[in-house]
């Protein structure tokens, strides 16, 4: 399989709870399929708002200095990424959301990749969410998702599939739904069969 490399950014603020849970069931499979899985938890990190000062847009890099910077190369050298996030009143967690506030550089980087013709499109970069919820609405994923999506395209990812559950509340119930485990083993497989392929694969 070579050097495959899938991402991971655990959006929860609670350690050990059901994202993270979900998350290392996706990322033993990855590690099944032979690719290199890095798993970074956000809330560790010390990551300050975006100011939107429009830094970015000159130059293409964050003009805040704190531990989002080692994640830009991180993201530019994988090739898939997941975003993972409990859903916090129908959207992401704000650990989650100032992570993607912060991907604002990196969508100023490839507007002027682009402004100069050097912007080269990736298909086998493929993002994926990965989000719990507690409730079972139908469209308690929709902001989830929406945000996602955006957050792929200033990646310079494709939004390429998600594994979402519903009706987790309690702390640990994931760990009580086999199904689901074994769902996001197989959906970690799948990441890294699909990265192998140049993103063709379904």
């Amino acid at each position: 399989m070579g050097r495959i490399t899938v991402l991971a950014f655990i959006g929860s603020p609670r350690r050990g709870g059901n994202t993270e849970t979900l998350v290392a069931s996706v990322m033993k499979g990855v590690a099944r399929a032979g690719a290199v899985g890095d798993t970074i938890r956000l809330a560790d990190l010390s990551i300050a708002p975006c100011m939107g000062c429009g830094g970015c847009q000159k130059s293409g890099h964050c003009v805040i200095m704190d531990n989002m910077q080692p994640l830009y190369d991180k993201i530019l050298a994988a090739q898939a990424v997941i975003l993972a996030s409990p859903i916090y009143f129908y959207a992401l967690s704000a650990q989650t959301k100032l992570f993607v506030d912060r991907l604002q550089a990196l969508w100023s980087r490839k507007q002027l990749l682009m402004s100069a013709g050097q912007w080269l499109i990736d298909p086998g970069k493929c993002g994926y969410l990965v989000s719990v919820a507690a409730t079972k609405g139908d469209k308690i994923f929709v902001g989830a998702q929406l945000t996602a999506q955006y957050a792929f395209d200033a990646m310079g990812y494709s939004y390429c599939g998600d594994l979402l559950v519903r009706g987790v509340d309690q702390r640990g119930a994931i760990k009580t739904m086999s199904d689901k485990l074994l769902e996001a083993e197989e959906f970690g497989v799948n990441i890294c069969r699909r990265a192998v392929s140049g993103g063709q694969e379904k």
